[in-house]
């Protein structure tokens, strides 16, 4: 008889959680706040330099970020070589192939690495390799073009976007070439 009880006194517990009433009165509405200022949109900002690694600059090649591109610690920043120009098999103009860095190329002297690091204000592009550097023909080291993709945060996590392809990223940050800022660099 107890358990039944029990039971019973479980069931009507739930029977009356369960039920709704009348929705009460809306409370009252707080005071308005001071506006904020209107939120800036961050978008991705894609720059082309170019440069030439030698002895002199210790093969690397350094890029201060200009005020016209603002860099975040969390956002990425992905550097691409502009590794070759094929033919457009419908007879236009020849087409960038770019790759994304770091980049190692097996060569008669050994291995060759283009590499980077980068801080929120700069990016050092710089060779790496297992032999003398001063021995690289000029093709692997003179008038080299990288384009500089920073990328913010939150596109970053976005698995739908591949960005070791220099294409998929601009396309996902809206920038057209025609939008892209050049620099040669001594």
């Amino acid at each position: 008889m107890r358990k039944i009880k029990l039971i019973l006194g479980a069931l009507v517990t739930l029977f009356i959680m369960s039920c709704e009433g009348p929705q009460g009165p809306p409370g009252f509405d707080g005071l308005n706040g001071q506006n904020g200022e209107d939120a800036v949109n961050i978008l991705g900002k894609v720059v082309e330099i170019q440069g030439t690694f030698s002895a002199a600059n210790d093969f690397s090649i350094s890029y201060e970020f200009p005020d016209t591109v603002e860099v975040f610690e969390s956002d990425l920043v992905l550097v691409y070589l502009l590794f070759e120009q094929v033919d457009d098999p419908n007879g236009g103009d020849p087409i960038d192939v770019w790759r994304l860095l770091p980049q190692t190329r097996i060569l008669d002297q050994g291995l060759l690495q283009y590499n980077f690091d980068h801080t929120f204000t700069d990016v050092n592009i710089f060779l790496e390799s297992d032999f003398d550097l001063s021995t690289l023909p000029a093709g692997d080291t003179d008038d080299q073009i990288f384009r500089i993709a920073v990328v913010p945060a939150e596109f970053g996590t976005d698995n739908n976007i591949d960005v070791s392809n220099l294409n998929a990223v601009m396309g996902a940050l809206k920038v057209d070439t025609d939008n892209v800022e050049t620099s040669v660099l001594n």
